[in-house]
């Protein structure tokens, strides 16, 4: 009896232990692939690991935000995989419902979603750190830093001066974990796609450089945001400079001044020692003075050769000039002008 009960006991126990690892292996089944992603009504939403983050700073942004209906099932399966080491940096698109091995599997492999990064109107470097700075992980001293070294951005054959020659306007998608470097490598990529083949032979046609151009192009920018009479402006300029002319750029000096509270130049403006007045110097300053718009650059590119070399502002206050030959008739538009400004003023 007691040899049938060992043979029995012996025939089960296979069996019992089968048993118990096939629950044990839908248990896991069932805690890894169960959703552990509640977003309620949203279909996503936004996760940022920086860099350096482990699995604890993961879990504590995941639960604050309170993404998460299962904790443990997070643990667990991190845990069993020895992940906690793993998780790369990045922003994350997390999709409602996901389960465990879903989400630790996106964020330890690196799937991260691009942002897209852009920046318009910027006036000088530390304007361009610190918008950058909102969208993606470096912090604006970093890209300050990288925007004011003068060795590290010879590399790219500019200069602390000349920086925004190969800054485009645009929208970019990059990687949220992008430092300072990967964001000027990236313009420079990206000034190069811009300028190969057309748009440097203008520039050749027209007998100016990429940084000329570019430097120009600055200037028409802050001198009018109609972009219809940027070509005309263009020419103006164009001809002052083909005449050996001083450009005698307002804006020129609002920037050598370094105050951009200056709503109208004064002729004690004028009086700055500065490579960037344009009133005391001839041709073009020594760089931009603000990162230009597509639409300047294009309109020095294609300026409109004609023969004014004055403009004022038109004295409807609708933002155009009006333009003018001799300096006779530039100076009854401006009096024309400042007397209608005046009887605005005065109401």
């Amino acid at each position: 009896m007691r040899l049938f009960f060992r043979i029995t006991v012996l025939r089960i126990i296979p069996f019992l232990v089968l048993a118990t690892l096939l629950v044990g292996t839908e248990r896991l089944y069932f805690r890894i692939h169960t959703s552990v992603i509640d977003l309620g009504d949203a279909d996503h939403a936004w996760l940022t690991i920086p860099t350096g983050a482990g699995f604890n700073q993961v879990k504590d942004s995941l639960y604050y935000h309170g993404y998460v209906n299962k904790k443990k099932f997070i643990e667990n399966y991190v845990e069993l995989g020895k992940y906690d080491h793993y998780f790369k940096p990045g922003r994350y698109r997390l999709r409602n419902k996901m389960s465990a091995q879903e989400l630790v599997d996106m964020l330890i492999r690196g799937l991260q979603t691009p942002v897209k990064v852009s920046f318009h109107n910027i006036r000088n470097k530390e304007e361009l750190a610190g918008r950058i700075a909102r969208q993606i992980e470096a912090d604006s001293l970093s890209l300050l830093k990288a925007l004011s070294d003068d060795t590290f951005l010879s590399q790219y054959e500019v200069t602390v001066l000349t920086l925004f020659t190969m800054t485009i306007p645009n929208t970019y998608e990059m990687w949220w974990n992008s430092t300072a470097e990967d964001f000027m490598a990236r313009m420079a990529t990206e000034s190069g796609k811009f300028w190969k083949g057309a748009r440097t032979q203008q520039a050749d046609s027209i007998g100016l450089s990429i940084p000329e151009v570019v430097t120009l192009a600055s200037i028409i920018e802050k001198e009018t945001a109609m972009n219809d009479e940027k070509p005309l402006i263009a020419g103006v300029y164009i001809n002052r400079l083909q005449k050996k002319w001083p450009l005698q750029a307002d804006p020129t000096l609002i920037f050598a001044w370094d105050d951009f509270t200056i709503n109208r130049v004064l002729n004690k403006h004028k009086e700055i020692n500065s490579p960037y007045n344009t009133y005391k110097n001839i041709g073009l300053p020594p760089g931009p003075i603000c990162i230009p718009s597509i639409a300047s650059i294009d309109a020095v590119l294609n300026y409109r050769d004609h023969g004014y070399m004055y403009f004022c502002a038109r004295d409807d206050f609708s933002g155009y000039h009006v333009f003018s030959t001799s300096l006779n008739e530039h100076n009854r538009n401006a009096r024309r002008y400042q007397q209608v400004f005046s009887r605005r003023e005065r109401k």
